[in-house]
């Protein structure tokens, strides 16, 4: 361990340097604007990987966005290790809350990260975790300590559903094939209370609208005479929960995984202060499903949430119109054993019979993923135990994520392996918000803790 120590601490402003300069890139996949960004980001990723000790890799083109794929080949009778990552991004948006340009990474100190955090989009999901694995690699290939074979596949539509690279998986198999996927997309407790994601629930993403007159009309000439489409979806919208914050939709909990009182009491031994949950997202009170804790609520219990809902005028100044239409975009979270197309079909058949008479309501299914359970019995969680024990002093916490990753029950079913999650980043690191951020010491602690992940692996194979 003072070996990987000492090379982190010789390179270290290099290895920052280059995550920085690979954030500056926007490569959001989900806005066609930014296409030839994500298009740049592959080829550094391909470079990077080179460079980093990888005998073969490649751009493997998709009918989106391309997919990086390398690969390194020490003996055939050893394990063979499958880093997953994703090089894309989410949008920005907002733009104005942003303490500084999303794209020009900045170092600042927080009350998590003393030590300094990259302020840049990206900089945790996935980036910064991603571009651990890519310096482990090097560590390992340059002082000769790789003990196995290691393949990489990085791509660039994570953020939009991993469309193209579920069909890639299934039309690669053998060139896949693995005897563990390791990936860092997920985060810990604290830096002082290292965790490893055991579960990760699934998702089913969609956009309703709802469709009154034929055109905007005179809020005086028609208003109370005909349907007002956005007062028709926020009464359909506030009606998918009840008084208990129970979803509505019928046949929504019949697949729920109920864990026991024993499982849950041990989830409740994790380091958690509800005040200090409150302080750090600024509110009062918390608000969820009754009879559930807020850990349990955002990790074993399914969800139903609006990321976005519009219609009518919202310009500058006074225009009284009753809106021809309004949309939303809503997605819910699922737990282990829930299918996300069935959910999905349930969610437009319910809301298509609650729309009333004078409204066409139509549902448009995005896309989603089934949840995951790692079982902690697993040789790779076992070495992944191991190797934060060395590193942090002390055993990791399992925990249940509410996060998803929609391509890892793909991996399960198609690559017939499990998967490793070792994330690095925290809960205040902001991801998908307005000044995400990922802590120096945490992207240097990564570096320092998967190569150990590689040895102990190796050697529990055996």
């Amino acid at each position: 361990m003072q070996q990987i120590q000492s090379y982190i601490e010789a390179h270290k402003d290099r290895f920052l340097s280059e995550l920085i300069d690979l954030l500056k890139i926007p490569s959001v996949s989900a806005d066609p604007a930014f296409k030839d960004n994500v298009f740049k980001t592959s080829e550094v990723i391909k470079d990077s990987l080179l460079e980093a000790g990888c005998d073969h890799v490649e751009i493997c083109e998709t009918e989106g966005f391309p997919i990086v794929y390398g690969e390194k080949i020490i003996d055939k009778n050893l394990p063979t290790i499958l880093v997953y990552g994703h090089y894309d991004v989410q949008p920005a948006d907002p733009i104005e809350l942003w303490d500084s340009p999303p794209y020009e990474p900045v170092i600042k100190t927080t009350k998590t990260h003393p030590e300094g955090a990259i302020f840049a989009r990206g900089a945790c999901d996935d980036k910064g975790q991603m571009y651990m694995h890519v310096k482990a690699m090097e560590f390992m290939t340059k002082t000769n300590q790789l003990p196995c074979n290691v393949k990489f596949m990085i791509e660039g539509e994570e953020e939009v559903g991993s469309v193209n690279l579920s069909k890639f998986v299934k039309a690669n198999q053998e060139k896949l094939k693995n005897d563990v996927i390791l990936i860092s997309d997920t985060g810990m407790i604290a830096p002082d209370v290292p965790s490893i994601t055991t579960g990760l629930r699934g998702l089913s993403y969609v956009e309703v609208e709802v469709t009154g007159p034929n055109r905007d009309l005179h809020s005086g000439l028609y208003g109370g005479a005909v349907a007002n489409p956005i007062n028709v979806l926020t009464k359909m919208i506030a009606s998918l929960h009840d008084e208990n914050n129970h979803i509505t939709i019928p046949g929504f909990y019949d697949r729920v995984e109920n864990l026991s009182d024993a499982e849950r009491a041990e989830m409740a031994k994790a380091p958690f202060s509800l005040e200090a949950y409150k302080q750090s997202i600024d509110i009062d009170a918390v608000y969820g499903e009754k009879g559930y804790s807020t850990n349990e609520r955002n990790s074993i219990r399914p969800t139903l949430d609006v990321n976005g809902i519009w219609g009518g005028y919202i310009g500058e100044g006074a225009k009284t119109v009753i809106p021809s239409q309004a949309f939303a975009k809503i997605s819910m979270r699922l737990v282990p054993n829930q299918d996300w197309e069935e959910i999905t079909e349930l969610f437009k058949v319910h809301f298509e019979n609650i729309a009333p008479a004078g409204v066409k309501v139509k549902v448009n299914p995005h896309h989603g993923g089934q949840g995951y359970v790692t079982p902690i019995d697993s040789i790779g969680y076992q070495a992944a135990s191991k190797a934060y024990t060395d590193t942090f002093g002390k055993t990791p916490i399992p925990q249940r994520s509410g996060g998803s990753i929609p391509i890892v029950s793909l991996f399960e079913q198609e690559l017939k392996s499990k998967t490793i999650l070792m994330g690095f980043g925290l809960d205040s690191d902001a991801i998908h918000s307005p000044n995400e951020h990922f802590g120096v010491w945490n992207y240097f602690k990564g570096i320092e803790t998967i190569p150990l992940f590689y040895k102990y692996f190796t050697e529990l194979s055996k």
